[in-house]
């Protein structure tokens, strides 16, 4: 399952549509605290989010994941990219860092590559 966080409802479903219609189970939410209290955690194979959200960001939710050892492959996009947050969320481990409006083939390359299994990749290595 693909979990998708955005509160611009616009935003939320192209970026939706997009992913179901590559084929992916999708789940959406306004918010990082709908995400958190969603029955959905532990099954999201990938965590497609805006950076700015209402209340817990995008980034804290992200850390607040990693820090309860909750590992999910994320994708991170933005409508007001900065160099600081792209630095510290892509050293924490996300995928990616996009800026919107994000094109179908980048976040679809992006999310194949978030759904490479680790030790697949390393094995390419």
């Amino acid at each position: 399952m693909i979990s998708i966080i955005d509160d611009d409802v616009c935003a939320r479903e192209a970026t939706e549509r997009v992913i179901r219609a590559s084929g992916y189970t999708v789940a959406t939410y306004v918010s990082a605290e709908d995400f958190l209290g969603s029955d959905h955690i532990n099954r999201t194979s990938c965590l497609i989010t805006d950076v700015h959200l209402p209340g817990l960001t995008g980034v804290e939710l992200y850390l607040h994941l990693r820090a309860n050892g909750l590992a999910v492959p994320t994708i991170f996009v933005t409508g007001h990219p900065d160099e600081t947050t792209r630095t510290q969320v892509l050293a924490a481990g996300a995928v990616a860092f996009l800026s919107k409006p994000v094109s179908k083939k980048v976040l679809l390359d992006w999310l194949k590559t978030a759904l490479i299994p680790q030790d697949a990749e390393l094995a390419n290595h």
